[in-house]
């Protein structure tokens, strides 16, 4: 099959969050599986300086299509041998900041236009596809977020009969503007209704993908399920009950570059059948931050965006309780809601010789976290997927997590009740999204860390569970082979 994948950021060249590493690792795991994968993306100033090498590919879009001068390149993603097409649209994404935002957090007035004119693009690619132009003919098109929802409407308008899939990593993020937009981004008027763009009044770049995509995804089982509720279906929860049969949960993978015994940040490699250097890597995080160098200090990591979906209000109601065991240390790596940041630092200043706040992002910093890290916490009021668990159990890191998404699919709750030989547990689970829970969950936690034996068996739980891409690019290709028989 030949497929094109359309993201607006992808890991290494652009990246705000995980849809970068899924928008790499996928199509990565489905090229090694034998699909023939193609990538499209907006050509961010930042993103076109740091590709080595790009040739063109077409030199302009026809009049009509874009709303500023533009033309297709080609490059090979970075580490890969996947080709990316990319949208070279100067006066839509040659600025500062980042994809969505300006140098001060503030976003581009004019997102509609730049993600309407790269929808198009993808539209227009997938309908005219003059293999004397691209050499390449596209079977089906996968959309990823809100930016790229668009698309599979524009398909449906322009009756272009080529298969669709949309994958939500997020419903919260859903590309709602001013109905003023349906004009200028050349949307026939008649569709701005209910059951097709319109959401609330404005138009929807989600909504559009979810009504008009052959194929709805969300990045975990059940999130699939959460997201049909009305606690969690951020108001789209009755279109996505109606389109139900067209909607799947498929959990993400992990990248192998995430690996403790070959990863280049550590200072000390180790297997689930060598563990004892990742002792040495937890001495190395603490000598490094400043912290007593100390076997038994219960060292707690957490790297995250400072956020309310995060649940780091949570984390700050429980630091009073947390932190009055001199023997636990926290070790916090982000950046996000300024009174949060605060309040952290606060604590750094209040507790320097068991606390340590990081603002901001660090990568070689987040690895060695969740390295060094006895307990990795990532208490998330919603979680469509979440990499970083995944991560740190492959590092023998439990993680202590809210039952919730991707969460709940991927952590094994440590039950004390069930003796060491027969627990199954692969890190601390609490219930509801409350301090007081998170509470509790953090005693059984320190519990379990102060009983060799058992923390010694939820460690060795965690690091067997396998997170490999494969699995999960053989669910979408079994995904894409449904669509394409139908068409």
């Amino acid at each position: 099959m030949n497929i094109l994948h359309m993201t607006s950021e992808i890991h290494p060249l652009i990246k705000t969050g995980g849809l970068a590493d899924v928008s790499r690792s996928l199509p990565v795991a489905l090229q090694s599986l034998g699909e023939n994968i193609r990538l499209f993306v907006p050509g961010y100033r930042n993103l076109l300086a740091a590709l080595n090498d790009t040739h063109e590919v077409m030199d302009s879009f026809p009049y009509g299509v874009l709303p500023a001068k533009a033309r297709l390149l080609a490059a090979d993603l970075p580490g890969s041998s996947i080709p990316l097409w990319i949208l070279d649209c100067p006066a839509l994404f040659d600025r500062g900041g980042g994809p969505y935002q300006d140098d001060e957090g503030q976003d581009w007035p004019d997102n509609p236009l730049r993600f309407g004119a790269f929808c198009r693009a993808a539209a227009w690619l997938v309908q005219n596809q003059h293999p004397s132009i691209l050499d390449w003919s596209i079977d089906l098109l996968h959309c990823h977020d809100w930016q790229t929802a668009l698309t599979p409407a524009l398909l449906k308008f322009w009756h272009c009969p080529v298969p669709t899939v949309l994958t939500i990593h997020n419903l919260a993020f859903q590309g709602n503007f001013s109905a003023s937009w349906i004009n200028t981004l050349g949307l026939p008027a008649q569709e701005f209704h209910l059951e097709s763009l319109e959401f609330h009044g404005q138009l929807s770049f989600l909504k559009a993908g979810l009504v008009h995509a052959d194929a709805i995804t969300t990045v975990s089982p059940r999130y699939a399920r959460e997201i049909q509720t009305p606690q969690m279906g951020c108001g789209l929860d009755g279109l996505l009950r109606h389109r139900s049969a067209a909607l799947s949960g498929i959990l993400n993978g992990i990248d192998e570059l995430w690996c403790p015994d070959n990863d280049p940040h550590l200072t000390h490699h180790y297997n689930i059948t060598k563990k004892a250097p990742k002792a040495l890597n937890k001495a190395h995080l603490q000598q490094r931050l400043g912290l007593e160098v100390s076997p038994q200090a219960f060292l707690v990591g957490l790297v995250s965006r400072l956020t309310l979906q995060k649940g780091i209000d949570l984390v700050l109601d429980s630091l009073d309780d947390m932190l009055a065991d001199k023997s636990v240390q926290l070790v916090v790596l982000g950046s996000g809601d300024l009174d949060m940041e605060r309040r952290l630092a606060h604590w750094n200043s209040r507790k320097p010789d068991q606390v340590h706040i990081a603002l901001g992002f660090n990568e070689v910093l987040s690895h060695q976290i969740i390295a060094g890290a006895d307990l990795f916490l990532m208490p998330s009021r919603f979680e469509p997927c979440g990499l970083a668990q995944m991560y740190a159990m492959t590092y023998g890191t439990p993680p202590l997590v809210h039952h919730t998404g991707g969460l709940a699919d991927t952590v094994t709750p440590y039950q004390p009740e069930i003796s060491p030989r027969r627990q199954q547990g692969t890190g601390f689970v609490f219930e509801t999204a409350h301090s007081y829970e998170l509470k509790s969950c953090f005693k059984i936690a320190k519990s379990c860390f102060h009983n060799p034996v058992e923390w010694n068996k939820v460690v060795h739980n965690a690091m067997k569970k396998s997170f490999r891409w494969d699995r999960a690019a053989q669910e979408y290709q079994i995904l894409y082979n449904k669509l394409l028989k139908l068409t």
